[in-house]
């Protein structure tokens, strides 16, 4: 039997089926209106950076055939063939998307669905209705992404934009060109792959044991009419070939930074690292440079008004577990995987859904803080199935996911954390430090952290003469030495012309350990 999924469930491919050989089918119930139905390969900044992974009626399959556009078939307005072992490796998430072609939006639709079919049994369905959308045009219905293991998401979100801004969102752009006529496409099945055996009016019934893989296929039962499937207009996207794509072979570009947290940083001397955290859209109220980021910023809805005004400040829809809504404002879905989450007392600025705040004290440890610095960390235990957005007084956010690694935060800078880390609270004692100590938290696991910091940070490898000052130090890597400097110089203003200096701190460690400090000082 299928497991129904809701908007936001997700699951490892595996838990679903042992098959890496799949069929996807969409079906979208709109009499009058036109739809492309499409994949977009995407790398791992989440973006279209090979052309020839955008699946959609002008280009049925990607070279090496892992993504194949199969048409209408079994009940299903547009299906495909996704070869999961086949996907090149610098392709991370495959998004299935709908966009209206014409007049119309996506409430105007009936009774849809994206479904995962493996040797002829459905799986999974995510079933979807005009009423959970609005003015959106444009909707990522369900993703296939890597995250150590294949997992499916159904997302079920979208915005107005329509195909351009979706192309837009992605990296890509429409070209205008003249229409040409299409090549013929193929509606029945793939030779020695296996579909679904008819249309799909609900769960599939227990049929008679599916053909494997190579077997001949019976032809599907006659399904209802679909609806009409427009010919998407040509994609113009970076024609650089990323590595672990097929011929014709090209080098892949230099890969960015990693996000800090989750690899080594560079090393000394070259370009400085991407921004800390992940990348969040413009601040409220100010227009992103170069391509959009987090929402997209897709054309308005046709005239002018309300909804034209607030499009580009929408929730923004990925699907993850922690999103970035702007540079100060983060949301977690405690929905995802039902676990808890750690916060600030007052962190919570508005949520969504059925959820629970219990106190947290921060155990002894956190009382040991409270008592020397008057600063304790105060938590609340945020429990349920919906939605929390979560800030403080401003300041800059940085959603920093671990993977099996450990990182130091200064208490002052922890906003949140999944409960699933281990964390402890630790003393650096020192001569000159405000307090007689600095206090820092050390997480370790698999989960996130939200640090916060007053500016932008820097993210800076770890040399023999690393120092930095106490009040600016945010995190550094778990493996780092610290020690009090013996430079210890008196607070600023304590006489005319001192350099006004506070204690410095000396970080020490292998190559591979970092530091992370913010522009600002007490």
């Amino acid at each position: 039997m299928a497991r129904e999924f809701q908007r936001g469930h997700k699951a490892r491919v595996s838990d679903l089926t042992q098959g890496t050989d799949l069929y996807v089918g969409v079906r979208i119930d709109a009499p009058g209106l036109t739809f492309d139905i499409s994949c977009f390969g995407l790398d791992a900044d989440e973006q279209l950076s090979d052309d020839r992974y955008f699946i959609f009626f002008n280009q049925p399959k990607s070279p090496e055939e892992s993504i194949q556009l199969l048409g209408p078939q079994a009940g299903d307005t547009e299906s495909f063939r996704v070869t999961l072992e086949r996907v090149p490796d610098f392709l991370h998430k495959l998004s299935f998307t709908a966009t209206v072609d014409g007049a119309g939006q996506m409430s105007d639709i009936g009774p849809g669905y994206i479904r995962i079919v493996a040797g002829g049994e459905e799986v999974v369905r995510y079933a979807f209705t005009g009423a959970e959308f609005t003015t959106e045009r444009a909707v990522m219905l369900g993703d296939f992404y890597r995250k150590d293991v294949w997992r499916f998401a159904a997302v079920g979100q979208g915005f107005d934009g329509g195909l351009d801004a979706l192309l837009k969102n992605f990296g890509g752009e429409v070209a205008e060109e003249e229409p040409s006529v299409p090549e013929p496409r193929a509606t029945g099945p793939v030779p020695g792959f296996a579909p679904p055996a008819g249309p799909a009016q609900g769960h599939v019934p227990a049929p008679a044991p599916a053909p494997s893989f190579g077997a001949p296929v019976a032809a599907p039962a006659p399904a209802p009419a679909p609806t009409p499937v427009h010919a998407a207009p040509t994609i113009v996207a970076p024609l650089s070939v990323p590595q672990g794509a097929v011929p014709p072979p090209a080098p892949a570009p230099p890969p960015a930074p990693a996000p800090y947290g989750q690899s080594v940083p560079p090393p000394y001397g070259q370009a400085a690292p991407a921004p800390f955290g992940q990348p969040v859209p413009a601040p409220f109220g100010q227009q992103p440079p170069g391509a959009p980021q987090g929402v997209p910023q897709g054309p308005p809805p046709e005239g002018a008004g309300l909804q034209a005004a607030l499009q580009k400040y929408r929730e923004v829809p990925t699907g993850q577990r922690w999103t970035a809504q702007n540079g100060q404002l983060v949301r977690v879905d405690l929905g995802m995987d039902g676990s808890p989450v750690l916060a600030r007392q007052g962190s919570m600025v508005m949520y969504q859904g059925k959820v629970d705040f219990g106190y947290k004290g921060a155990g002894f440890a956190g009382r040991v803080v409270g008592h020397v610095t008057g600063q304790e960390m105060q938590l609340m235990r945020c429990t349920g199935k919906g939605q929390v957005f979560l800030a403080e007084e401003g300041a800059h956010l940085h959603p920093v996911e671990l993977q099996g690694d450990g990182i130091c935060v200064s208490a002052e800078n922890v906003l949140a954390f999944d409960e699933s880390l281990r964390y402890e609270v630790r003393r650096i004692d020192g001569h000159g430090i405000p307090g007689g100590a600095l206090f820092t938290m050390v997480f370790q696991g698999t989960g996130t952290v939200v640090v916060k910091t007053h500016g932008t940070p820097v993210v800076l490898p770890v040399t023999p003469t690393t120092f930095a000052d106490s009040n600016a130090v945010v995190a550094w890597s778990a493996a780092s030495q610290v020690i009090v400097s013996s430079q210890v110089r008196l607070r600023r203003h304590a006489y005319p012309g001192h350099s006004g200096e506070t204690v410095n701190l000396q970080f020490r460690g292998a190559p591979g350990n970092f530091i992370v400090v913010q522009p600002y000082e007490v």
